[in-house]
């Protein structure tokens, strides 16, 4: 078993067993991962509530051949707080997180990119300075883009033409 620390967005959690939790992580180094979290589930846990959707982390973990373990969690910024009590906001933020792990194709396939986006996305909804809706569709269009799959906004995408755009094509992909 080797030992290694990264940091990362807590996507999704689910229960395993009677006190356990398999955590979906978005890493800045690793990509997204899967880890088993021993005894978070307890009133007595370690972790509290770091390993929760939306938390920043620094985790230190043991790799293992099917789920990774968590021994070790640090808060580096809680999102969570500033969202749970604005439910637009809540609701935008949790669309980041699923778009950021279906965008992240392979698990252990780095993604920083797709990573900085998203910790500069729940950070600007967690500052309350925008519509949480505007932040959204910026944080799509641009994950898109990351991913490979930016629609084309600058000419027609059926004939080519540039300019008098007035609507978008979902089906073929741009204006």
């Amino acid at each position: 078993m080797t030992l290694y620390r990264d940091e990362g967005i807590v996507l999704r959690t689910q229960k395993l067993g009677e006190a356990d939790r398999i955590v979906t992580v978005l890493t800045r180094r690793t990509g997204r991962i899967r880890a088993a979290a021993k005894g978070v589930r307890k009133t007595r846990s370690r972790f509290g509530a770091r390993l929760e959707p939306f938390t920043h982390v620094d985790l230190q973990l043991y790799e293992r051949r099917s789920l990774d373990l968590i021994t070790q969690a640090e808060t580096i910024r809680p999102y969570g707080e500033a969202l749970v009590a604005d439910y637009p906001r809540y609701t935008a933020g949790t669309a980041m997180l699923e778009t950021a792990e279906k965008l992240t194709s392979e698990e252990g396939e780095p993604a920083l990119r797709q990573f900085l986006l998203l910790v500069g996305g729940l950070r600007t909804l967690a500052e309350r300075g925008h519509d949480p809706r505007l932040v959204l569709d910026a944080f799509l269009l641009r994950s898109l883009s990351v991913a490979g799959w930016a629609p084309a906004l600058d000419e027609c995408c059926r004939c080519g033409t540039r300019g008098g755009l007035r609507g978008f094509a979902i089906a073929a992909g741009g204006a």
